[in-house]
């Protein structure tokens, strides 16, 4: 009986179709992650970090990812309804900001508490309306070009708004005083030796109230509805008497205050400076794609394992090489997994 060999151009072949395949592609990421560990709890022990060092270096990435998954949610409501990936996002996030701390520091005569809260207020709804603007002058006029055309469009919009907001307040960085202790100098918490910001749990707790938020308008408002049925199929949602240049509109205004949010709460930890919304909106960028760009649950999850991934990597390295990590992320998954670490592969029609 004659036994069949086998050639290397067929095993060659052969191995490269796994390679192509779903099973390979994941067990290819599965084993990066694992051996990103390994080289973390290498780095790590060089510097002769503990668990405590550890737990502060994920605590303070939660803390920059619930900032980026909120910026994610941008990027996912604009895609979901519009196909367009909105590079304006970042500027939304320095509008919210600085417009808030340009109001706090007006001559209202009012105590610090209501100033502030008027201030966050007040920049949300000019942010939204900023982005409702955007969308009548920049992509409506061109709602029937390209997706590249349109994507390009997002980019001078973002251009132009860091301009005028470099005009506007210049290249001083400002501040906005923490929301515990309404001073520049925030409360601090103790936990044997991790120390925790108070603003970090308004982070959290702003983005958990936020989430509640965006899940109780898209199922139980006819304007959510509206949105989701856009971003399943724009010509039946037509046809249903939903108007998809609305819904457009809508989105972005909707993204606008999501990125103002964000830079709101972000704000007494950082200095907000006109152009502080370029890294940020990158990294709310790669947290969408992490979650394929259609989920806002999965944005989430992504944006709190970018966060934690370039602040423990930045921490067993150098603190200078923290925004390296997030596009090293992003050529990894646009290499292995483009439709998402969380989402199955699958084939998504804009009308």
């Amino acid at each position: 009986m004659a036994t069949q060999s086998v050639s290397p151009k067929q095993k060659n072949s052969a191995w490269q179709d796994f390679l192509q395949s779903d099973l390979g592609k994941r067990i290819i990421f599965i084993g990066s992650l694992v051996l990103l560990l390994a080289i973390v709890i290498y780095l790590g022990s060089q510097k002769n970090f503990k668990l405590p060092q550890y737990v502060q270096l994920i605590l303070d990435g939660l803390r920059g990812g619930t900032i980026y998954a909120l910026i994610a949610l941008g990027f996912v409501t604009v895609f979901n309804v519009t196909g367009i990936v909105n590079f304006a996002q970042g500027a939304f996030v320095m509008l919210g900001a600085m417009v808030a701390v340009t109001l706090f520091d007006s001559a209202l005569p009012l105590p610090d508490g209501p100033r502030l809260v008027i201030a966050c207020i007040g920049a949300i709804l000019i942010t939204t309306l900023i982005g409702v603007v955007v969308e009548r002058l920049t992509i409506y006029p061109a709602r029937n070009a390209s997706p590249l055309t349109l994507i390009i469009i997002t980019v001078g919009v973002y251009i132009a708004i860091q301009g005028i907001a470099l005009l506007i307040w210049g290249t001083d960085a400002y501040s906005l005083p923490a929301f515990t202790t309404l001073e520049m100098q925030d409360k601090t918490i103790r936990l044997g030796s991790v120390i925790i910001k108070a603003q970090s749990f308004w982070i959290w707790g702003t983005t958990a109230v936020v989430l509640a938020g965006l899940a109780y308008f898209f199922e139980r408002t006819m304007w959510g509805k509206g949105l989701r049925a856009c971003a399943v199929n724009k010509q039946a949602a037509r046809l249903m008497g939903i108007s998809p240049s609305r819904m457009s509109m809508l989105a972005f205004g909707l993204a606008a205050a999501l990125g103002a949010i964000a830079g709101i709460v972000v704000a007494p930890v950082t200095r907000p400076t006109y152009d502080m919304g370029l890294s940020l909106g990158l990294k709310g960028f790669v947290a969408a794609i992490m979650g394929g760009m259609v989920s806002a649950p999965a944005a989430v999850v992504g944006g709190l394992l970018l966060g934690v991934i370039e602040n423990v990597g930045a921490g067993v390295t150098k603190a200078g090489l923290k925004d390296i990590f997030a596009f090293i992320i992003l050529i990894v998954i646009l290499l292995f997994r483009p439709h998402g670490i969380f989402s199955k592969r699958q084939s998504t029609e804009k009308v």
